[in-house]
């Protein structure tokens, strides 16, 4: 189960005005459950997306992408669990686009509106007929407060679905964002996410969306990873209605863009730290806070270098407080000038190392309290400038070996 992670309830998952969403059984994968999600937009919603540079990227994403550029209207995003289209050369492109053909006859709009996805196993072949005779169903089951449906729906090893809202008043209306996110494995940043779909019904300019998404992915998604993989597929997708009763926000400096931005940026981070929390057979949630760097990127590189590491991910799920793996994972990725005796770092409250050396308060026992622990945290200051990163990462268990051992079972 999620280490300290309350699942949504069908309450608690604000509906958006102009996104109604309805799931049913394609049978994608052999399981008896709905694996097929439709996502359908009113006229006039854009949308900005993210996408994983993974290069051998799935096929949806490369329809997606596409799509996205010619076009930037949404009137429908479709979703498979279980078969990732990735891997599958010219066949998985021409059955992404049949799916986008079909959910555009449905709704008579252009096929460029429509953005398909796909999360599961790679390298197999989509079973795209199953999937296209799903769509009437999950069109007739849509509405505008199904999210929790939809969330269930686009689960794969997920232990739990994944969803968040936020309402906040600008101009003295209401503004709503919601959020579902699929990801339990596989699950490294180097874009933004898994799956995740985020809308509000903000009406905001598609430029200044597109920048709202790379940054809300820099400060959520990006800072999330649990064994550090890639995946073929990751995607995160914005989209704006534009249905509540505000005038349309077109310029960065906007004074209501912050209040937008918060909203969206709480949801974001909300997802992204569940997804860790639903680690594949985590049983630990770890924050690691590397400050003191000359540059943002160089504290994100050790922090991932520490989140990475085998060996420091095993000594958390042990609550051995072997910390010299983490002395270890800071050396190997910090900057090659860095200076030793400027380092410390601390589980906790606890001072482990201060300025290149254990620290002379540090007892064993202390350690061993913070490691038994099921949220941990780490700071690092590497003692040389003002900048600072966060990432969020989970321990190695003996489950996340027969989960992924057992993943085409």
């Amino acid at each position: 189960m999620p280490v300290n992670y309350t699942p949504p309830t069908p309450e608690s998952l604000l509906a958006v005005p102009g996104i109604s969403l309805g799931a049913a059984a394609g049978r994608i994968k052999n399981w008896d459950r709905n694996d097929v999600l439709l996502v359908v937009c009113d006229p006039g919603t854009v949308a900005a997306g993210v996408f994983t540079k993974n290069r051998f990227c799935a096929a949806p994403v490369i329809v997606c992408r596409r799509h996205l550029a010619s076009s930037g209207q949404l009137r429908a995003l479709v979703v498979n669990a279980g078969n990732a289209n990735a891997g599958t050369g010219e066949r998985g492109i021409a059955d992404a686009e049949t799916t986008a053909a079909a959910v555009a006859s449905m709704l008579a709009c252009p096929m460029q509106q429509v953005l398909p996805f796909s999360t599961g196993v790679i390298m197999e072949p989509l079973p795209v007929d199953r999937l296209v005779a799903a769509l009437p169903t999950a069109r007739e089951a849509a509405r505008e407060d199904r999210w929790f449906d939809a969330a269930r729906a686009i689960m794969t090893t997920d232990t739990v679905p994944k969803g968040a809202s936020r309402r906040v008043t600008i101009d003295g209306a209401p503004v709503t964002v919601t959020g579902i996110a699929k990801g339990a494995g596989m699950i490294h940043p180097d874009m933004a996410t898994m799956l995740s779909f985020v809308a509000t019904d903000a009406p905001v300019d598609r430029a200044l969306l597109a920048t709202l998404a790379r940054e809300v992915a820099d400060v959520s998604f990006n800072g999330a990873t649990v064994d550090g993989d890639t995946s073929t597929n990751d995607s995160f997708v914005i989209a704006a209605t534009g249905r509540a009763r505000i005038a349309p926000i077109v310029r960065a400096d906007d004074p209501r863009l912050p209040a937008l931005r918060a909203a969206i940026e709480g949801v974001a981070v909300d997802l992204a730290q569940a997804i860790v929390r639903d680690g594949e057979g985590a049983t630990k949630f770890i924050a690691i806070r590397v400050e003191g760097g000359s540059t943002v990127d160089e504290c994100r590189a050790v922090a991932f270098g520490i989140a990475h590491s085998p060996l420091v991910k095993t000594a958390f799920f042990a609550s051995d407080p072997n910390l010299g793996r983490i002395v270890c994972a800071i050396g190997n990725t910090a900057a090659p000038d860095t200076d030793p005796g400027h380092v410390s770092f601390w589980l906790d409250d606890v001072l482990v190392v201060d300025r290149g050396g254990r620290a002379a308060s540090y007892r064993e026992e202390d350690g061993q309290r913070v490691m038994k622990q099921d949220e941990i945290a780490v700071r690092v200051d590497l003692g040389r400038g003002s900048a600072r990163a966060t990432v969020w990462t989970c321990d190695f268990s003996h489950d996340y070996v027969s989960i992924n051992a057992d993943y085409r079972s």
